[in-house]
Formats: structure tokens, C-alpha cells, sequence
């Protein structure tokens, strides 16, 4: 019988935050896959844990992946843990829960500690919808590109994480993408010297300007409004002539009632406002 893979959330600073459930989960297990075994010893000597344990990180997420599902398939229980929070989030365990889902190794989580959800709880923008992009791609110009391109027209708050010698370029990119936002800075969460700073991109960026950013960073950014992104839309439709317009929704297909349907929705007017516009424009032609 197959043992169990257990993603067990570990304190994001204040080791405090540790649940009961994850210290009696690392006492049981046979063996802890940790990110950082140096780092992880801290926090286990700290519980006074004895467990065993293997390194698990990005560079060798794959190989350690099967060995790892191999112990599991043999019987074996483990605890994946990651230098800080929740494992699998931004981390290469997402690799080895993926290889002991299709091995079909049992899989459980135990929550805890994540950075970005306590950074967007304290951040004071809207908690209702957000996304998680973790950490931006610098080392590939087109996919960062690309990312900037999604993040302009996102409309829900925006979760990123940054280490303290890339915040300055991570700022002033995502300010000349995104132009000027709302964003809050969090700062070493849970830790002795937590900062909460809600600002802009332009305020930050100058705050920064003669400032080493110190510490590990998480960004709740502000999503594009719908209300801009409309006005946007509405702007751009009314630059095309009524034709054109109705000439765009026909030329894929749409009968004409449809198209004028959707011609008086994308320019905020009523159906009879278009079909006056367009019987104008007949008599004149």
C-alpha cells in the first residue's frame, strides 16, 4: 500500500504560526522533503524534530520527483515542506504532487502560514477576486511581455511576490505597463519588522529612488477597473463610423438585427438609435 505525500504549511516568519497538526505530521512521517535543508534544520531543531530529510528544490525538481514517488509507491510516508508557507505555491512541489497524482500516491494538505493570502488580507484593496502571478519572469523577455499584457487588462486585485535587489525594476515595469496603480507593499510578514505600505507605483517608485528595499516583498496590486476598461471600449467604437461598426459584426457572420444589437450595446445608445443612423445614412448615400 502506497503512503501518503503531505504538503505541510510552515511559518512564513514567526514560527509561532506553526499548527499542531504540521508539527505532529514532520514528527510521524519517515522522511521531510525540504526546500532548503539548512534553513529547514532551523525550524525543526526549534519543534525539537528528528525526522530524516532530503533535499527538494527547483534544480532538481524532477529526478528527486521520482525517487521521491518511488519511496511513496514502497510504502513510505513524506512531508514536502518549502523554506517558507505553503508548498506547491510559486515552488516546485507543484511538480511532485502532479507525479503523485498520476502514480495514484495519496495527496493531502495541510493549511498554514501563505504570504500571499496574508498580504492581501492586509493590503486594503478588494479581497473578492484576485490572482497570483508569484514572482515575474525577467529571465524571458517574451513571456514577461506577455504577463504584462494580461496584467494590464486585469480586472482583479493582483498578487506578486519579489525578493528586495529586483523590487525597484519590478516596480518600474509594471508602472510603465500598467501606468500609475494602487498597490500595498508587505514587507518581512509575521516577522519582528512587518511593514504594511499602502501607496501607489509613481509614490513607491520615488520612496525607493535613494532607498535599498530591504526584506522579501509581497505586491497586492490594483486591478483595472471595469468602469476604465468600458469607457475604453466605448471610446474606441465611437472612432469607427456606424457602418464600419455594423460592418465589422456582419463580416463574422451575424445577421443584421444581431449586429445592430451589438452595435447599440458597444456604443451605449438604444437599437433605434442605430437603425435612424443607418436609414440617415442610406437617404444621404
Amino acid at each position: 500500500m502506497a503512503g501518503t505525500l503531505y504538503l505541510c504549511a510552515t511559518p512564513i516568519g514567526n514560527l509561532k504560526d506553526m499548527t499542531p497538526r504540521a508539527e505532529e505530521t514532520l514528527r510521524g512521517v519517515d522522511l521531510i522533503a525540504a526546500e532548503d535543508t539548512r534553513n529547514s534544520l532551523k525550524l525543526l531543531n526549534y519543534f525539537q524534530i528528528h525526522t530524516p530529510m532530503t533535499s527538494y528544490h527547483e534544480y532538481n525538481k524532477v529526478e528527486k520527483a521520482h525517487e521521491l514517488v518511488g519511496r511513496l509507491l514502497a510504502g513510505e510516508d513524506i512531508a514536502l515542506i518549502t523554506d517558507a508557507g505553503t508548498p506547491a505555491i510559486s515552488d516546485p512541489g507543484e511538480v511532485l504532487v502532479r507525479m503523485c497524482m498520476e502514480a495514484g500516491v495519496p495527496v493531502t494538505s495541510l493549511p498554514g502560514p501563505s504570504a500571499c493570502i496574508t498580504a492581501l488580507t492586509l493590503s486594503g484593496l478588494s479581497t473578492r477576486r484576485f490572482c497570483f502571478e508569484g514572482f515575474l519572469p525577467f529571465e524571458d523577455k517574451k513571456e514577461l511581455e506577455a504577463v504584462m499584457e494580461d496584467l494590464r487588462e486585469e480586472s482583479r486585485t493582483i498578487i506578486l511576490y519579489e525578493a528586495p535587489h529586483r523590487l525597484k525594476k519590478t516596480l518600474l515595469w509594471l508602472y510603465e505597463a500598467l501606468g500609475d496603480r494602487k498597490v500595498t507593499l508587505c514587507r518581512e510578514l509575521t516577522k519582528k519588522f512587518e511593514t504594511v505600505t499602502a501607496t501607489t507605483l509613481n509614490d513607491a517608485l520615488s520612496w525607493y529612488e535613494d532607498r535599498a528595499p530591504r526584506g522579501e516583498y509581497v505586491l497586492v496590486l490594483e486591478g483595472r477597473s471595469h468602469r476604465e476598461k468600458a469607457r475604453e471600449r466605448e471610446a474606441a467604437w465611437q472612432n469607427m463610423s456606424l457602418k464600419e461598426h455594423m460592418g465589422f459584426y456582419e463580416g463574422q457572420g451575424r445577421d443584421r438585427k444581431e449586429a445592430m444589437r451589438l452595435v447599440a450595446k458597444d456604443r451605449g445608445i438604444s437599437k433605434r438609435d442605430v437603425y435612424q443612423g443607418l436609414l440617415e445614412l442610406s437617404e444621404r448615400d
